[in-house]
């Protein structure tokens, strides 16, 4: 458990630091290739070295703590129907080519400069600013059942997606300035409390 619980962290950790303002700053100021293709790298990267984790994870001999059945599979519902909304209207609102990287190196090979995606303000980021991290907060404590390894790597990953979410909004805030700033006064981070917020640039 204790190795586990390592390995779980030392990704978060890692996972984080690839895109901290710092490294991207660095990076958007040296262009080229590598900004080209770090998007890409880190897509790759974060996939690959999940997956040993994740199946180390499933080898471990697990002690049943929790599952949901009967009136426990409402709730289940409401938490998997929550995250397949948020990720469906994510990704309609996202540009998923830029966010897979595929954008930026195609930029790079046309020689032309890797421009950031301008601020939006639109569908589900009306509703809550970061659905992709909700979404998955749901996923995560919704897919059962929970065994004493499995909780301990939700209760990880739930710390990491909260401290994950808090460093991109210090990114954004930096990066976008004044008009993110009121953004984030109005639109809730992870919890679209408020229902539909109208926004004004």
């Amino acid at each position: 458990m204790f190795f586990l619980a390592l390995l779980w962290i030392s990704w978060c950790v890692l996972h984080s630091l690839l895109i901290a303002a710092p490294v991207t700053t660095w990076i958007r100021k040296r262009g080229g290739f590598l900004q080209g293709g770090f998007r890409l790298f880190y897509i790759f990267f974060s996939t690959v070295t999940l997956i040993p984790i994740v199946r180390y994870q499933y080898s471990l001999p697990q002690r049943l703590l929790f599952s949901f059945h009967g009136w426990w599979r409402v709730p289940q519902f409401v938490l998997l129907a929550y995250a397949l909304v948020m990720f469906w209207f994510g990704t309609r609102n996202y540009d998923m080519r830029y966010f897979l990287g595929i954008s930026q190196w195609q930029q790079y090979r046309k020689g032309k400069a890797v421009r950031p995606l301008p601020f939006a303000c639109s569908g589900i980021l009306r509703y809550v600013r970061h659905p992709w991290y909700s979404g998955t907060m749901a996923l995560l404590w919704g897919a059962g059942p929970i065994t004493d390894v499995s909780l301990l790597a939700k209760i990880i990953l739930s710390f990491y997606l909260v401290a994950g979410t808090l460093l991109e909004e210090h990114k954004l805030r930096r990066e976008l300035g004044d008009i993110y700033i009121r953004y984030c006064r109005q639109v809730p981070m992870l919890i679209p409390w408020k229902g539909k917020v109208t926004f004004t640039k």
